[in-house]
């Protein structure tokens, strides 16, 4: 067994299979990461569940007070509108999205908040994306033609997807400290971690 392990460890420290090694290692942590990640939400233990109770708790709090901030905005605003009292403006919705994001989520960012913004956000964008080239929304909206515009929603999700990868690995790789720490040890385990071995043991059967 230990001349097997000995002739494994020379075989993974050849240099011309590192590129390849590297792969697989990127491979192995991804899975390695992803399960250890999602796994255990499906085993509820006792301080696993408190935890998911207190962050359903958070939520729950957060989305009540937030729709009570904005329902109360929309109230007030249409009330002091000045094109009649009553009637609501154009932008109310805008500036009291804008309160309760502040009052709710902009003075609590917690993990639990940045999720939900996070979410929030990437909806939006999408959103924005689709709106861009909606008839008469902008000047240049004439020159979209409907089939133009049929083939940006059928590609609006995966040019977000591929962006949005494009961004956070070319910041993981120049930037990392902006990222946060969570999501930046996890590429540190899968991307940067699989270029780093010494024998068979820590290529394949643990990460160091």
């Amino acid at each position: 067994m230990d001349t097997l392990l000995t002739q494994l460890d020379a075989l993974v420290l050849k240099p011309e299979l590192a590129p390849f090694l590297s792969l697989l290692k990127g491979a192995r942590n991804g899975i390695v990461y992803g399960s250890k990640v999602r796994f255990p939400h499906a085993l509820v233990f006792r301080e696993k569940a408190k935890l998911v109770l207190n962050a359903t708790r958070q939520h729950a709090r957060n989305l009540s007070t937030f729709a009570i901030v904005y329902k109360a905005s929309m109230i007030i605003l249409r009330n002091i509108n000045p094109s009649g009292a009553g009637k609501e403006g154009r932008y109310d919705s805008f500036v009291a999205g804008l309160l309760g994001g502040y009052t709710v989520f902009g003075r609590q960012p917690g993990s639990v908040s940045q999720q939900i913004v996070i979410y929030v956000f990437a909806r939006v964008m999408l959103s924005l994306a689709k709106l861009a080239v909606e008839p008469n929304m902008h000047p240049l909206s004439p020159l979209v033609t409907p089939e133009a515009r049929a083939k940006i929603y059928e590609h609006a999700w995966p040019a977000f997807a591929s962006f949005t990868w494009a961004f956070v690995m070319y910041i993981f790789r120049w930037y990392p400290d902006t990222l946060v720490s969570s999501l930046r040890s996890s590429m540190v385990y899968i991307y940067a971690d699989s270029d780093h071995w010494d024998s068979f043991r820590n290529l394949f059967i643990h990460n160091k």
